[in-house]
């Protein structure tokens, strides 16, 4: 019996119904009229649409979920569950390092269950770029950064690149490459799949939030966490409710992530309309798009249109391939012209921006929604200091606000004070994708010099590209030695300061800071500046452009009004004011013109995969099966498939359990699973004391997610962690039996040693920041059975659910401060056998009181996974039987 599905391909100049048998082998070819997509529908949504056409099964994918999107207008509502098979995944290392981890230990398990181990490989085509790992040790070398990276790391890449060899479809991009995103921008997009001449859209999903900068081109792609990405690898689809389509007409990022963070899109795709966007390049379109995790929705989509064309044309690729990419989209009425209105699709919500609002901005001095007006970074900052802790504030006494700090730093005394400056880092795939900012930086640090300018030595400034391109029209341009003189080196390429890895700051710098119980400040063009994310020392961190990283690496501090206040004064006593050195906007086109070309992209990508000799020269088994070495400290095999069987048990009720810890809002993923250094007083710390490490070999929590020994005992060891059990910031809690104060680690064992259940108590938004799986993995190794919780990031309650760890949710109006919880009480959740998605559960407690919650269980699928234990075990049982 053959099921018949419709698929719309381009094939060979002609259109063609597609027939397939219902073993998904290829029957045969009728020409017929060509299906295009319904011109109602937002563009997004017609690549879900396409990809369940082209998928459908009457499996995992059924009829019913075609008309479903199909009928997007009206199911949108509806809660709908929809599945969708991206065309590809991508990793970077910190996530891919578990995820390859993950699916080491699953051939061991389907082996121990007589199964054939060699059937776990990616079905999905997967590619990992190893872009995590680099550290800023060294501010003026990159040899020596790189040299200090492979010494560290070894380990993990012999692994990564075993299993670039051992799992099939499988691609690994090696160090010293490039960031992940801006690789998958100017290399790794397809845009459209071309498989034996039948055309479809690429899309993708990676392990990191910002894959939903590859939006910016065209290719529909957002992070998921490594659990879901690694089912999807095996061939399972993304169930996901089918999405609202919100829509702006443009903006600039900053302003974009404010605006639409107020807005309220989490869960919800955003597509962009408007005559604006035609103005926009694709740089720019991206950097909107990277940001999307930053205002909460699922993706931040621009269609594509000349300009992606114009795009693929500058980074040199294949001309054949860009022009079946164009009439492809074309016949398939998924190209875009912004300046025809008629091809306007109805959106659920239209969000309008004004270009002429748009001010210059930074973002911070904890959070990337948090934007601040330039004008108004002096006034701002000094507010927050005296402002209550929190999300803007530091609260410090008046009497300190203007405290100075001498210090000696090579010979020469120097005095810090808040606000002061001590990183300057231009770094991230965010910003350093974009030739215009990264030449307006490069051109007004020549203004600079010229004009006698100077950073303090003591800052530690670094450039690190998102690509070995960014090198080049730097070097090409003429602008590089007077960034060099700056002190902005290129240091590497990889994230570097945006995930955490800003290396040491001198003893010095530290000390003055610690002594003063300084405000000190980090300012970045990265994505994220989480409490605790960038350095440990620098307590606030703004997101800037890299012009505006330079300009305030001159300045030395956020106090200064750039309107009224001078950047510096030079060796003749001229005051030099920024407006003076501020590149104009034709200037910087005309260089980008001249010196950002095909051939340099060409040249860049062509030997990416074999330029580094180090990584070509790491000698790796050849087994199918991995060797764990049991003394390593990198790679070990999890135990989240110990004792498993193939029976299926249904799931308990969690009785008497203790709150382990009580959280307030917007609680990240850096809050939970830090990925920067391991203090030295940490629990991770003391077991890598015990394995003959010194800290000088601590390396970071990043860098150790091969190790669950080390990720479970990092698990809430951020050092801004704020407990609402403690009058403090700290990576504790109150171990309840024994009323002591412990380290949150030591009290989970303590916990589970007495086999105690435990929960979370959380506020608004939690889980909110990166993708990152072992905010998930490391919960539940603390014996955390669920957490409940006023709202979830996305990602995160989805990483929840693929570890088996129920994401609870309070009623509509009410939070633990109207439910009258301490967090002291204990907890009896009531788990029902009929459960079904987003049902209320009743939840006891030992005082009495009884309360409904909504467990967050929001699909079928998601609740099969939650009755196998999480989407790892369901696989693992899948492939054995």
């Amino acid at each position: 019996m053959y099921t018949c599905h419709f698929l719309p391909v381009y094939y060979r100049k002609s259109y063609f119904f597609l027939y397939i048998t219902s073993s998904s082998q290829f029957h045969s070819l009728l020409p017929s009229l060509f299906l295009s997509f319904p011109a109602h529908l937002p563009f997004s949504i017609r690549i879900l649409l396409e990809a369940a056409i082209r998928n459908c099964d009457e499996f995992l994918v059924k009829k019913n979920d075609v008309e479903n999107i199909l009928n997007w207008k009206v199911m949108q509502h509806k809660n709908i569950e929809v599945p969708f098979k991206p065309a590809r995944v991508i990793l970077q290392d910190f996530t891919g390092v578990p995820a390859v981890v993950d699916f080491a230990a699953m051939r061991d398990a389907v082996k121990a269950l007589e199964g054939n181990p060699e059937k776990i490989n990616p079905v999905c085509p997967a590619d990992l770029v190893i872009d995590h790992s680099i550290q800023v040790d060294f501010n003026k070398s990159l040899q020596k950064n790189q040299d200090l990276e492979f010494e560290r790391n070894k380990e993990r890449f012999e692994f990564l690149k075993w299993g670039s060899q051992a799992f099939q479809n499988m691609r690994i991009i090696p160090p010293g490459s490039g960031i992940v995103h801006q690789v998958n921008l100017e290399y790794l997009a397809r845009v459209v799949f071309d498989q034996n001449g039948f055309y479809y859209p690429d899309s993708v999903v990676g392990t990191d939030s910002h894959t939903t900068m590859i939006n910016g081109l065209g290719v529909l792609g957002w992070g998921v966490g490594g659990i879901e990405a690694e089912a999807v690898m095996l061939g399972q689809p993304i169930s996901m409710v089918l999405p609202e389509s919100l829509v702006t007409s443009t903006d600039i990022v900053l302003t974009v992530t404010k605006h639409l963070r107020q807005v309220g899109v989490v869960g919800k795709f955003v597509e962009f309309f408007g005559p604006g966007v035609a103005q926009l390049s694709i740089a720019d379109r991206a950097t909107i798009a990277n940001m999307c995790p930053e205002y909460g929705a699922t993706a931040a989509f621009f269609p594509v249109d000349e300009v992606s064309i114009k795009y693929l044309v500058q980074t040199g690729r294949n001309q054949e391939k860009i022009n079946h990419i164009r009439k492809y989209l074309k016949a398939t009425g998924m190209f875009r012209d912004f300046n025809n209105s008629s091809q306007d699709p109805d959106f659920t919500q239209i969000v309008e921006l004004d270009l002429q609002t748009v001010v210059p901005c930074c973002s911070g001095p904890k959070r990337p929604q948090d934007k601040v007006a330039v004008s108004d970074m002096k006034k701002d900052f000094e507010t927050c200091l005296g402002a209550k802790q929190g999300f803007k504030g530091f609260q410090i006494a008046p009497e300190y606000h203007n405290h100075h700090v001498q210090f000696v730093y090579n010979d020469k005394e120097f005095e810090l004070t808040h606000g002061s400056v001590v990183i300057a880092a231009i770094t991230s795939c965010t910003n350093t994708s974009n030739p215009s900012v990264m030449l307006g930086a490069g051109l007004l640090a020549k203004k600079a010099v010229e004009a006698g300018l100077t950073v303090k030595p003591y800052i530690k400034t670094s450039l690190s590209p998102g690509s070995g391109v960014v090198t080049y029209y730097l070097r090409e341009s003429g602008v590089m030695p007077y960034l060099t003189q700056l002190g902005f080196d290129v240091v590497g390429y990889g994230c570097m300061t945006c995930i955490g890895n800003s290396g040491p700051l001198p003893e010095s710098v530290v000390e003055a800071i610690t002594q003063g119980d300084l405000v000190a400040v980090g300012v970045l063009s990265g994505n994220r500046n989480f409490e605790g994310r960038v350095h440990p020392n620098t307590r606030a961190n703004y997101l800037a452009s890299p012009p505006l990283v330079i300009a305030y690496a001159i300045a030395g501090t956020v106090r200064i009004d750039f309107e009224k206040d001078p950047l510096g004064v030079n060796a003749q006593g001229k005051k030099i004011f920024l407006k003076d050195i501020w590149p104009l906007r034709d200037e910087i086109q005309a260089i980008e013109r001249q010196h950002v070309i095909p051939g340099m992209f060409k040249e860049v990508y062509q030997k990416i995969e074999t330029v580094n000799k180090s990584w070509n020269d790491l000698d790796v088994s050849s087994d199918k099966l991995y060797a764990w070495n049991p003394k390593s400290t990198y790679i070990k095999s999890p135990p989240f498939f110990e004792n498993l069987t193939l029976e299926l048990h249904p799931p308990k009720s969690i009785v008497d359990a203790y709150v382990l810890l009580n959280l307030g809002d917007s609680v990240t993923t850096d809050h939970i699973s830090p990925a920067g250094n391991i203090a030295r007083n940490s629990p991770a710390a003391r077991y890598l004391t015990s394995r003959s490490l010194t800290p000088r070999d601590f390396n970071s929590y990043g860098s150790r997610r091969g190790n669950d020994a080390v990720m479970a005992r990092g698990t809430f060891a951020n050092i801004r962690l704020l407990n609402k059990f403690l009058k403090k910031q700290a990576p504790q809690t109150i171990h309840f039996p024994s009323d002591e104060t412990l380290d949150v680690f030591d009290a989970s064992e303590r916990y589970q040693q007495a086999n105690h259940p435990l929960i979370i108590l959380a506020g608004k938004e939690y889980g909110s920041g990166s993708s990152r799986d072992w905010a998930a993995k490391g919960p539940f190794l603390l014996g955390i059975k669920a957490v409940l919780a006023e709202s979830y990031e996305r990602i995160h309650r989805s990483n929840l659910v693929g570890m088996g760890v129920i994401p609870l949710q309070y009623l509509p109006g009410q939070d633990a401060e109207s439910l009258g919880l301490t967090g002291r009480e204990r907890y009896t959740i009531i788990i029902p056998e009929d459960l079904m998605p987003g049902m209320n559960i009743q939840i006891k407690l030992d005082t009495g009181k009884t309360f409904q919650a909504i467990m967050r269980f929001d699909t079928d699928v998601e609740l099969t996974y939650f009755r196998n234990g999480g989407i790892l075990n369901y696989m693992i049982r899948k492939m054995a039987s």
